[in-house]
């Protein structure tokens, strides 16, 4: 059971996206309270009301601890401690070669793929590991096992990224065991906006935002200790 009698409450940290919006709606027809967070009010707000009536948007830039800590502090005085955190702040830089492996780039993908992650798992930890339905989920990508030169700046990012998860996991584990952490591994996210923008491409790899979502909701449903700590490839 989620905290208390309520029915369980979900962020969705980054949920502008397609992926964003698809997550959303699946959390929500499956009966859970949504929040979903962005940097952007106009668009989290677009987001929310495609994705359902009861979908709250929320702003925050996720990168800025201080704000994340009062997105925490609205969270619990409105809607109650998280039983889950569906991590999906993300984006893409690539380069020619490692030396073409931009600072810039770097720090773009250091700011969004892990501060981001740092500072709403540390800011809801405690709501999650107390949750018998507590969950923490990033979205990573095959590239971390097998990075190449050109995209060494995005490997080593989500790279750093799935250790913070694991490491989330095994602090759930040591704890009360009643959090899950865990990390699903695309090559890439396509949504029917993609497909229907190039109809002669068959995306080979790729996952689709509707099983993504699938896949997230259905983690809820398993025993904590079946999913922690699991490496979940979708690709």
């Amino acid at each position: 059971m989620p905290h208390g009698s309520e029915k369980p409450l979900v962020l969705i940290a980054g949920g502008s996206s397609a992926a964003g919006i698809a997550t959303a709606s699946a959390l929500l027809g499956a009966g859970m309270r949504v929040l979903t967070v962005g940097s952007d009010a106009d668009r989290i707000r677009a987001a929310a009301d495609a994705a359902g009536p009861a979908v709250v948007p929320l702003v925050c830039d996720l990168a800025d601890p201080v704000d994340v800590a009062r997105l925490a502090e609205v969270v619990h005085r409105d809607f109650g401690p998280l039983d889950g955190l569906i991590q999906l702040v993300g984006g893409w830089r690539g380069g020619k070669g490692i030396a073409g492996q931009s600072d810039e780039d770097w720090d773009v993908l250091h700011r969004n793929v892990l501060t981001t992650l740092r500072n709403t798992s540390r800011a809801f930890y405690a709501d999650l590991d107390d949750s018998a339905a507590g969950r923490l989920v990033i979205v990573s990508s095959t590239s971390v096992t097998a990075p190449t030169a050109g995209n060494a700046n995005y490997a080593a990012a989500k790279a750093a990224a799935e250790a913070w998860t694991q490491a989330v996991g095994q602090g759930f584990a040591s704890g009360t065991g009643r959090g899950a952490a865990v990390v699903l591994v695309v090559k890439a996210l396509v949504d029917d906006g993609m497909r229907a923008a190039s109809p002669e491409r068959s995306f080979p790899g790729f996952t689709g935002v509707a099983h993504l979502a699938d896949t997230i909701v259905g983690l809820f449903t398993q025993p904590a200790d079946a999913v922690n700590g699991a490496r979940i490839d979708l690709s």
